[in-house]
């Protein structure tokens, strides 16, 4: 009785598989909330708030991912986001205005321009859709903007079993006789 070979043809593709998870910065996550430094829950006082910033203990954000908000309706100048910013900034890996989501949208948009798309120049790339750490959908729909000008073919799911997405047309060379 002859036995047939098992191929693995999903090695033998040529496949690349891009995971994003790779991407997920592994810092804490907190938020700031501005509300805490209102006067009367209303309004924000320049002089103390100056006086807060030179006094609070900004060593407590060292290395972690801070999303900067404020959770009450109250007036708040664009100055004192930006002088908290200045404050976090020594300590803080990543410092963004906006919830939790706009965090994880700023953490995954800076590490994919850090990437080096060329890598996948002519590639098929299926793009990972199973991961452990919370990958936002902005971090998705940017590494296929990215990858588009570069790749054969991209695609999304695992190598086995794939949605396409993009396909480079074959470029029409025209014969002259």
């Amino acid at each position: 009785m002859e036995t047939e070979e098992i191929v693995n043809r999903i090695a033998s593709s040529g496949i690349i598989s891009f995971d994003l998870e790779t991407l997920y910065h592994p810092g804490e996550r907190i938020t700031y909330d501005i509300k805490d430094n209102l006067w009367q829950g209303l309004i924000l006082k320049e002089k103390d708030f100056r006086d807060f910033l030179k006094t609070h203990d900004w060593t407590q954000y060292q290395d972690k991912n801070v999303s900067v908000i404020c959770s009450e309706d109250a007036i708040v100048p664009t100055w004192a986001y930006m002088l908290l910013a200045l404050h976090l900034e020594p300590y803080a890996n990543a410092v963004v205005f906006g919830d939790m989501t706009a965090l994880e949208d700023n953490l995954f948009a800076d590490a994919l321009q850090k990437l080096d798309i060329e890598e996948f120049r002519g590639k098929k790339v299926v793009v990972k859709g199973c991961s452990k750490f919370p990958v936002p959908i902005s971090a998705y729909m940017l590494i296929s903007q990215m990858l588009k000008p570069v790749v054969q073919s991209l695609m999304f799911g695992e190598p086995c079993s794939t949605v396409p997405l993009y396909k480079k047309p074959k470029s029409s060379v025209s014969s002259s006789n």
